[in-house]
């Protein structure tokens, strides 16, 4: 059978962005020449949530008008991208201690209830279980899993909370202070992940 992938870059940099070419080694460890690979570019940003989408969201499926419908588009795109996907690789530089906003903006999007999650009466429940997630994560100075570290912490809950708990962090973090080194060990974490996607 073959797997799909879903690859997500959220670096504002299309070029000379070492996040993109971390995730994209982890694309080619994990893969193989029957993936489907799906690729996400988040660079151009995803419109933020807005009072017609809100409106949207909270109304019941069976009551939605067209306009309804075509504000929800983009978001019910993004959630059967993910939601096909079997391993998911997301690129994620840490800007001012936190996710990029074009990544925020993906989450936002696909965290719905009653579609990728739901309250029951013993509390949240994901959906989107039974898949894999490695997040290709760097840094200028900030130090993956400090106490300034608002990202990582932050992404691992989320996608939890939509059920997705096979969650590894590759990092190249410190990169202003010795990228040399922080390469070197992010490279040879990627060469050691298996590929079982």
């Amino acid at each position: 059978m073959t797997k799909t992938l879903l690859h997500i870059d959220s670096s504002a940099r299309r070029t000379g962005s070492i996040s993109r070419d971390l995730s994209q080694r982890i694309v080619a460890q994990v893969s193989d020449g029957t993936t489907h690979v799906v690729h996400r570019d988040l660079a151009d940003g995803l419109p933020l949530l807005s009072e017609a989408w809100i409106g949207a969201n909270f109304t019941p499926d069976t009551d939605r008008t067209d306009d309804h419908r075509a504000e929800l588009a983009l978001s019910d795109t993004l959630i059967a991208e993910l939601t096909a996907a079997d391993t998911v690789v997301i690129g994620m530089p840490i800007y001012n201690f936190g996710v990029p906003s074009s990544l925020k903006a993906w989450i936002d999007h696909v965290s719905r209830a009653g579609v990728t999650f739901r309250y029951t009466e013993a509390g949240p429940e994901g959906l989107l279980d039974d898949k894999r997630v490695i997040v290709a994560v760097t840094t200028g100075g900030t130090p993956v899993g400090s106490e300034i570290d608002f990202a990582t912490g932050y992404l691992r809950h989320i996608l939890g909370f939509l059920g997705i708990k096979d969650v590894t962090f590759v990092s190249a973090d410190r990169l202003s202070m010795d990228a040399e080194a922080s390469l070197a060990q992010a490279h040879r974490a990627v060469e050691a992940l298996d590929s079982a996607a």
